[in-house]
């Protein structure tokens, strides 16, 4: 199956991190929330930047920029949270601004998302775990990187040193 194949039919929610365009499946978004109180938790993993009461729910609450190695903005600038599915239940993504809901167009080019080329986020990480960004869609006006989700999840709750990876 070709990557446009896999790609058509699908749809993404979309958000920004560090200036650029990023995307997750729209199937396992659960909701789009404005900024939320987040309460940090002590001796977490860099990435987890707290827990969220969502309804009586505690939420873990993921900042996919420190996975990515993008800069933190200054806690006023939140944009948002993006609660996703995970494996061990609903996981928050804080983002700096939300976006919308982007569906593939079968004509769109689909440029493969190569570790280490100029300007992937994985670029200089000098490690070889697979790649964040699981494809980039050419679409009107700007490239959508979509972001490979468990592994972005995976690397977030990681414990440095533990597995011999950083997160």
């Amino acid at each position: 199956m070709t990557t446009s194949a896999a790609v058509s039919g699908l749809a993404w929610c979309t958000f920004r991190l560090a200036g650029r365009d990023y995307g997750v499946e729209l199937a396992r978004v659960l909701e789009v929330l404005r900024p939320q109180p987040i309460t940090r938790l002590p001796l977490s993993p860099p990435a987890i930047a707290g827990l969220l009461n969502l309804r009586g729910r505690i939420v873990p609450v993921v900042d996919p920029r420190v996975v990515l190695g993008a800069a933190r903005p200054s806690l006023d600038a939140r944009g948002g949270l993006v609660v996703v599915s995970g494996d061990d239940g609903p996981v928050a993504l804080l983002v700096d601004a939300i976006g919308d809901v982007r569906r593939a167009d079968p004509a769109a080019p689909v440029l493969a998302s190569l570790p280490g080329s100029a300007g992937h986020p994985d670029a200089g990480r000098g490690d070889d775990a697979s790649p964040l960004v699981a494809c980039t869609l050419a679409l009107p006006g700007e490239l959508l990187n979509v972001l490979d989700l468990d592994g972005v999840l995976a690397r977030a709750f990681a414990t440095p040193g533990m597995d011999g990876t950083r997160p």
